[in-house]
């Protein structure tokens, strides 16, 4: 998707597809909003779709599918065994990343499970460049735990730093040295880490990393869910593959590693999952834990549908013309909103543009969860839905304390294909609205707190009246207008 230069000087990100089909959209009045907020207890994962106007929440699982996908989808081989659509899905991994072996999942938390029950022992410590979620919950179940060692430029919240996700490799040398290799389960690193604004690695870190853990026997594991965007930036970001194809990066990256897992609710644009390797003994040693819980060794609890558009969005992830196009909305993004002052993590990374809630809501303490309470808040201002990622999707440790995120992030999601330059026209027009008005808004606490994973499902409420003043304020500045 390349980037045009309008007649009065400014740029603008291109869509490089047309629609013909579409869904409907409601943008319900603000009071509505207020109320929907109130019923999904101020957590924006509980709110119901007819409630929402854009939906910026993830970039998983709602991608939008090519023509191509879905004319494959009726090329489906049924068959619970020897199916012709797990051949075909098999083949393009193979094709692309160049493992022999592939074990199916119904999505990358559920490759995460028989990773994790394959390889992490009680004690044992599980090296990451920085933590996702349900990563580190299925570690420490098992009993092990997680050490990050990203690299400190990654935790700066405003860089020109282009690969905020590299790991700290003299870190896992000094690692070794103090607990063995023996106690370290595996190393992952994470393309376009998550939960510090999709920020990516550089070929040069992984391939450092990649012969600090072969030297001492520890596997290498990638979580490519992600990959699409971290291609683009080592294409774009790293001078030495400017000239070189997605396909070849991708093959690079891959034989760097032992273990390669992805989400195809993100990674193909499907819905599915899985963990491939060369490695015979990994694969003997996962195999059994597939059947038991996902499903057999040719479906892995996916629909062969969706298997068959899996194999088509893989291929359109090798064109750059495709996989630059979220990139280039989320930089647009950031720079419009950056431009009016509105704190932004840069540089923009992938998977969507993050606003620094902690600068953003500056009075509010960790304690009240900053990230959720702007989540809600744009959402009340907007119809759009955002995802916290801060304090709330940590979890509290044993003894009940509760550990604050090194970032409060306000994660708006840019789905590929999804949305129109309009629409993210209009949410930017929202969040700046709400900056300027960012003292009324804020904070929140608990109704409702689960034990696990609380940022799925837990409750809160407002601490005072801010909700609705912020109603008011809208009102007061914009009328009757939605």
């Amino acid at each position: 998707m390349p980037k045009v230069t309008y007649y009065s000087g400014e740029t603008f990100p291109l869509e490089m597809h047309k629609v013909r089909i579409i869904q409907k959209l409601t943008l319900l009045p603000i009071e509505e909003r207020l109320a929907a907020i109130e019923e999904a207890g101020y957590n924006t994962f509980l709110l119901q779709n007819k409630d929402v106007f854009l939906d910026m929440l993830t970039d998983s699982g709602v991608n939008a599918m090519s023509d191509r996908q879905q004319a494959a989808m009726l090329l489906a081989d049924d068959a619970y065994a020897g199916s012709a659509t797990f051949s075909r899905l098999h083949a393009k991994l193979t094709e692309i990343f160049g493992k022999k072996y592939f074990l199916p999942a119904h999505q990358g938390r559920a490759a995460e499970h028989i990773l994790c029950k394959g390889f992490v022992k009680p004690g044992d410590i599980a090296v990451t460049n920085y933590h996702f979620t349900t990563w580190k919950a299925h570690v420490t179940a098992l009993g092990g735990s997680v050490v990050e060692l990203l690299k400190k430029e990654g935790l700066e919240p405003v860089s020109t730093n282009p690969f905020k996700g590299d790991i700290y490799v003299a870190g896992l040398e000094e690692l070794v040295a103090k607990v063995g290799a023996e106690r370290i389960s595996y190393v992952r690193m994470e393309a376009g880490t998550n939960l510090i604004a999709g920020q990516p690695f550089s070929l040069a870190n992984l391939r450092a990393v990649s012969a600090a853990c072969h030297k001492h026997g520890i596997k290498l594991v990638l979580d490519a869910s992600l990959l699409a965007d971290n291609l683009h930036f080592i294409k774009t970001r790293e001078a030495e593959y400017a000239s070189v194809s997605v396909a070849q990066i991708a093959r690079e990256m891959a034989d760097c590693c032992d273990v390669i897992y992805f989400s195809a609710r993100k990674l193909g644009f499907g819905r599915g999952g899985g963990i491939i390797t060369s490695d015979q003994k990994i694969y003997k040693d996962l195999r059994g834990l597939v059947p038991m819980y996902e499903g057999f060794l040719t479906y892995g609890g996916m629909s062969v549908r969706e298997m068959e558009a899996i194999t088509v969005g893989l291929d359109e992830t090798m064109d750059e013309d495709m996989i630059n196009q979220g990139p280039q909305f989320i930089e647009y993004f950031v720079r419009e909103l950056e431009s009016h002052g509105v704190p932004m993590i840069t540089p923009p990374g992938g998977l969507g543009a993050h606003v620094d809630a902690m600068r953003f809501l500056d009075h509010v303490p960790q304690t009240a969860y900053p990230s959720a309470a702007l989540a809600s808040a744009v959402y009340i201002a907007s119809g759009v839905r955002g995802m916290e990622r801060g304090t709330m999707s940590e979890q509290r440790e044993p003894d009940g304390t509760e550990p604050l995120a090194h970032m409060e992030l306000l994660r708006l999601a840019i789905p590929r294909r999804v949305f129109t330059l309009s629409q993210v026209s209009y949410a930017i027009d929202r969040v700046r609205w709400l900056y300027a008005n960012r003292q009324i808004v804020g904070g929140l606490r608990w109704v409702e707190e689960p034990e696990l994973l609380r940022f799925f499902y837990g409750r809160l409420e407002p601490i005072g009246d801010w909700h609705h003043q912020l109603v008011a304020k809208f009102r007061a500045d914009f009328g009757d207008s939605l």
